[in-house]
């Protein structure tokens, strides 16, 4: 059974990553990726957006794919994917995750896939299910 790991864990891997892959990032400023993922950029976290949808959103180049965003960057770089796709798409997400080598997985409010998110802790992926990431950052003591 998975369970999120706990809150002392949780804000140290805030405070340590610089870079956050936004799964599904949208370009409309009305939806709760776009406000989350500008959010973090005024936290000073640099956002990296994963959709086929834009060229550029929050002045960043957006990328296809995570593999496409690692192939330009590198997964030394991308500190934490965070992910505002349906539960549906989280498998073939933690399938790129293990297989890239990414090493920490944030999946959203509502993004719930207990069986799924088990599969990247035991691929030794820090793994986040079902909560905001915006809300436990702006909760960081000072």
């Amino acid at each position: 059974m998975f369970q999120n790991p706990d809150q002392k864990d949780i804000d140290a891997r805030l405070r340590a990553a610089r870079t956050i892959a936004v799964v599904g990032l949208s370009a409309d400023a009305t939806r709760p990726s776009h406000g989350v993922a500008r959010s973090l950029q005024g936290f000073g976290y640099r956002i990296v957006p994963v959709t086929p949808a834009a060229e550029r959103i929050l002045g960043e180049v957006c990328f296809a794919s995570l593999e496409e965003a690692v192939g330009a960057l590198g997964a030394e770089t991308i500190d934490i994917v965070d992910v505002f796709r349906r539960p549906q798409h989280v498998k073939a997400i933690v399938d790129d995750c293990i297989r890239l080598k990414l090493r920490a997985l944030w999946l959203q409010d509502g993004v719930i896939d207990a069986n799924a998110a088990a599969r990247a802790v035991s691929a030794g992926i820090f793994t986040i299910m079902d909560r905001c990431i915006y809300r436990d950052r702006a909760a960081l003591p000072a």
